[in-house]
């Protein structure tokens, strides 16, 4: 019976937008969007320095009529509309960019530099599609209002910093997202995917994202001359050694099923040719989904770091020195229900062909955030097709490598990716907001 009210409900839905021209509202809106997305991709701004990219979020909703607050957990913005009774839906956009120079060659390519986080000067660019993102969630914002009368609830459109680093999502919340507005019932998002054609969606029940920690791992040892090693105990010889045991960990210690990553991103020791330092700093990501996987890949760390460190011949009061960040990204989990009705809603109105099963990935995404709070909500993200289908088909036939986020050369194609977005993104919301009955199914 359930099954039978949630497509009755998707298709009275569809054929009720249908009649509204939703495509022709797209399509007559996308000129706008377009303007935006351009100038957005040409203006990038680093995560926790997003002040320009949200000022203009917050414009760009308040025009609209949402009721808008800024400066949320930096600068996190919250467009509010509240349209009669019914559920609480987030839908999420990210605002960061990227500290790297963009090589894409388009006329509107970003040149633009600033400073890091950590005083360097850097190129900077959106080279995670965080514009597209953006662009969508406008054009979706714009949609919902248009077409408020097929829909009830209330819904908060919320723009995030700091998504690269992993610290927009908690910051917001910390600040108070979940009591200064109404606690979601449910959270959507999107990501842009540069191995899928503009048109299609990709979609994956349950695990999408790993879990992220950030690990620092300080060596020590016993600095000398570069000419009389024999005399020293040398922290970079120690950190090669640790390097290539850290591998092991993966290999031989975890259930070859329980998919986990440890990357040693950074190393820092040394400070000319002919001196061995004192000390060896390493950064790390530790990636997985499991928990229980999670505290065992970061034990073993501790463990082999403790025991090389003896083997090297160190003193007790020279073990290495850990720090891992608080908070840690947690792996991105698609609600299974809710899954599946975006599933339904998106094969009614892109079919088969364009509606693609994705496998899950060991990169980070803290959207994971709005779903594990104490009260703990349905949340959901698909992957949104982003290049060139002629481009994609030719890469593939001459066996050539398809830039994927973060590349320099990474370029999606804009109109068909913020028209499918757009109509994706206001489709599902729409959905969930006016299937009151149908939805609640998800919380017994």
């Amino acid at each position: 019976m359930k099954l039978y009210l949630t497509i009755l409900s998707v298709l009275i839905f569809i054929f009720s937008v249908q009649a509204q021209d939703l495509d022709g509202s797209i399509v007559d809106f996308y000129p706008y969007l377009d303007k935006m997305y351009k100038e957005l991709h040409q203006n990038p701004e680093l995560s926790l320095q997003e002040k320009e990219t949200s000022a203009r979020m917050a414009k760009e909703l308040a025009d609209l009529g949402y009721e808008v607050t800024e400066r949320i957990g930096g600068y996190g913005v919250v467009g509010m509309f509240q349209n009669g009774p019914g559920p609480v839906l987030l839908i999420r956009t990210d605002m960061d960019a990227l500290p790297m120079e963009e090589k894409t060659g388009l006329p509107y390519a970003s040149t633009k530099k600033g400073i890091s986080n950590d005083g360097k000067e850097t190129f900077i660019a959106h080279s995670c599609g965080h514009d597209i993102h953006m662009s969508v969630f406008i054009g979706t914002a714009k949609m919902m209002k248009e077409y408020k009368d097929h829909w009830r609830g209330t819904l908060l459109m919320v723009a995030q910093p700091a998504e690269e680093n992993g610290l927009g999502a908690y910051n917001m919340l910390k600040d108070g997202l979940y009591q200064r507005f109404p606690h979601p019932d449910y959270a959507i998002a999107l990501h842009d995917d540069p191995f899928l054609a503009a048109g299609q969606i990709g979609y994956k029940v349950g695990p999408l994202m790993a879990g992220v920690d950030m690990m620092n791992v300080k060596i020590f040892g016993e600095g000398g001359h570069g000419a009389a090693p024999h005399k020293t105990i040398d922290p970079i010889v120690l950190s090669a050694q640790l390097i290539q045991a850290y591998q092991t960990i993966i290999s031989r210690n975890l259930t070859p099923t329980d998919p986990a990553v440890i990357t040693v991103g950074s190393i820092h020791g040394g400070s000319v040719h002919n001196i061995i330092p004192d000390e060896v700093l390493m950064q790390l990501t530790v990636r997985t989904y499991d928990l229980e996987v999670r505290e065992k890949v970061i034990n073993r760390i501790k463990e082999i770091s403790e025991h090389f460190a003896r083997a090297a011949g160190l003193d007790e009061n020279k073990m290495p020195e850990y720090w891992i960040r608080d908070p840690f990204t947690k792996p991105l989990i698609n609600d299974e229900v809710l899954t599946k009705q975006m599933v339904e809603v998106f094969r009614k109105i892109f079919g088969d062909e364009n509606l693609l099963p994705v496998e899950a990935q060991m990169i980070g995404e803290d959207f994971s955030a709005y779903g594990n709070e104490e009260r703990k909500i349905p949340i959901s993200m698909f992957f949104l097709g982003a290049n060139d289908p002629d481009y994609l088909q030719q890469q593939k036939a001459e066996g050539k490598e398809i830039p994927g986020l973060h590349s320099p050369y990474f370029a999606p194609i804009p109109e068909p990716t913020i028209k499918t977005g757009v109509k994706a993104m206001t489709s599902f919301a729409m959905h969930i907001l006016a299937n009151k009955e149908v939805m609640m199914d998800i919380n017994e």
